[in-house]
């Protein structure tokens, strides 16, 4: 624990050179070119308040009252436009002040008394709390999962304080310096009305990026002009003994039950009582919701999947074959779905993909991770096995080991009292032999970088406009992309605005044919219909280094992960 919070504190402190916080600065500064000392501390508290709250609170927020938390975005927008303005028309400081002091009495009064100290300085830096994105390492990103998941607890909170600690340090030294240059350097203080105006501007353009998501763009663009720092991050942050700790944070989310993870052996050890199936949303290919009660005497293989990962689509066929295969005698698949996307929530989706693979086992949507939760799992997909007493016998996390998986569903069979064969289901392993390009999401909070030292280069080029978020990347006007790979097949994460969004997609500069085009790619376009994974290359079995470009011929189209075979 002492570990996290020390690196969690070194993270913070460093923050101040990263390219994610300099966009930031010149709104702080301009906010310390009037008022007294403790505007300085008023502006830094404030982001180190917000973003505290919003790291840790929005998603538990969202559930109780259901809204869309842009809306807070566009209030800290308003906030800090108006602010600007009033920098650059200094008489609409007056008429607020009479308007806030008419409406409020004696606490408006005192605000107004104290615009340029402490209280003006909090408000701007609560705006900014809510629309900075870090340049996120393995520590804040592990906070922000358990957040997403609403699995914080105590030791989470303490190591994001700390963490903000360390970014508060330097931010306020920082605007400290600004306040003092501004108002105590004889040099600038006859320009001090120029100089607000200035500022003024620099905000209202501040709030206009924020507006239009271009702050996020200028963020991916410096990352990409200084890639150092996030390299000089994850690396600070991924030594083993962080890591270690890391691990341990994720197990502690006071669930019901937990699974001792171990890997797998021959004879099939104990691994103690499975949990139940807890906080489903809705229930699939089942009449009624079902329990490890229910399904006691029979042999039950818990499969954690969601429909756009590649890596759950290759497992498929073998899962879906072994219950076809012996659900006569006993066993059973109940295929969790656990969504990594927003819109994997959506019960019209998980629908169709049961459909398109041929699931016939229940399907239960685990939308708010509670199941997950409650077996300590991070991965897709994940497979747990479990015997007609109901305890887990065999865990897998991944592809391959079909067979190994297979025979140990027959053991448990035999040891039900069930006669089984010997053979084996005959289904291709399409699990990767060679080294691909690796997963790599397009939104700011997972986006991955490597270096041309890396044998698995491979970069984004973004080309036109695009709205930049957390999860996904959505197009605008000209959107195009450039994304150099080494596989045989590249999958991508699409979700359409309209049902016929259409991407033109190119390979090495030219028009895909049928000697390399996805199954989902016709005439070299692709037209997405829903929100799925898309096949858009295929080498036919002959892996090799390309260049992918995407030429988006509609606004609204969303992407979220490249993933590749």
């Amino acid at each position: 624990m002492y570990v996290l919070l020390v690196f969690a504190f070194i993270s913070g402190l460093i923050t101040i050179f990263a390219p994610c916080v300099w966009p930031l600065l010149p709104i702080i500064l301009s906010s310390t070119a009037t008022g007294g000392k403790q505007k300085p501390f008023g502006i830094v508290l404030g982001i180190m308040t917000s973003f505290t709250l919003l790291t840790l609170t929005i998603s538990y927020i969202v559930k109780i009252f259901p809204f869309d938390p842009n809306i807070l975005r566009l209030f800290a927008v308003v906030v800090i436009g108006f602010l600007g303005l009033v920098l650059v028309v200094p008489a609409l400081s007056q008429v607020l002040e009479g308007y806030v002091s008419r409406f409020s009495g004696s606490f408006g009064k005192r605000f107004i008394k104290n615009k340029d100290g402490f209280s003006g300085g909090y408000i701007t830096g609560f705006a900014l709390g809510i629309v900075w994105t870090p340049c996120t390492g393995p520590i804040l990103a592990t906070i922000a999962t358990l957040a997403a998941t609403r699995a914080v607890n105590t030791e989470t909170v303490l190591i994001t304080v700390v963490y903000v600690l360390g970014v508060g340090i330097p931010l306020f030294l920082f605007a400290l310096a600004g306040n003092w240059l501004f108002t105590r350097s004889r040099v600038l203080s006859k320009y001090t009305g120029r100089i607000q105006q200035a500022f003024g501007i620099v905000m209202i353009l501040a709030a206009i990026a924020i507006y239009t998501n271009y702050d996020k763009v200028l963020q991916a663009k410096l990352l990409d002009r200084f890639p150092s720092y996030q390299n000089f991050l994850i690396g600070l942050e991924s030594s083993p003994a962080v890591r270690k700790q890391l691990d341990l944070l994720k197990n502690k989310k006071n669930q019901p039950s937990t699974v001792n993870q171990q890997t797998p052996t021959v004879n099939l050890p104990n691994l103690g009582k499975a949990p139940e199936f807890v906080g489903i949303t809705k229930w699939l290919n089942t009449d009624k919701p079902l329990t490890l009660a229910d399904l006691k005497g029979k042999v039950v293989l818990v499969d954690f999947w969601t429909y756009t990962c590649i890596n759950c689509i290759r497992t498929l066929p073998h899962v879906t074959s072994w219950y076809d295969k012996y659900k006569d005698q006993g066993f059973v698949v109940i295929g969790v779905h656990t969504p990594e996307f927003e819109f994997e929530k959506q019960t019209e989706n998980v629908e169709g993909a049961i459909k398109q693979y041929g699931i016939h086992y229940p399907v239960p949507q685990d939308n708010n991770y509670a199941t997950w939760n409650a077996y300590n799992n991070q991965f897709w997909p994940a497979e747990y096995l479990i015997d007609a007493d109901g305890n887990i016998r065999r865990t897998h996390f991944g592809e391959g080991e079909y067979d190994e998986t297979e025979m140990a569903i027959k053991q448990l069979l035999q040891e039900a009292g069930k006669k089984v064969d010997t053979s084996l289901i005959n289904v291709e392993d399409q699990t990767p032999k060679a080294r691909l390009t690796p997963e790599t999401y397009t939104g700011l909070l997972r986006r991955e970088r490597y270096t041309k030292e890396n044998p698995l280069l491979h970069y984004f080029a973004y080309g036109g406009q695009w709205n930049l978020q957390d999860e996904y990347a959505e197009t605008s006007d000209f959107s195009s992309l450039e994304f150099h790979f080494y596989a045989n097949k590249v999958f991508l994460v699409i979700t359409p605005k309209i049902t016929d969004d259409v991407i033109r997609v190119y390979l090495d500069g030219k028009s895909v044919d049928k000697t390399n085009a996805g199954k989902d790619v016709q005439n070299a376009v692709v037209t997405v219909d829903q929100s799925r994974l898309y096949n858009l290359i295929d080498l036919k079995g002959n892996p090799g280094d390309h260049v992918l470009r995407l030429e988006f011929k509609t606004t609204g189209t969303k992407i979220y992960a490249f993933t590749f075979g």
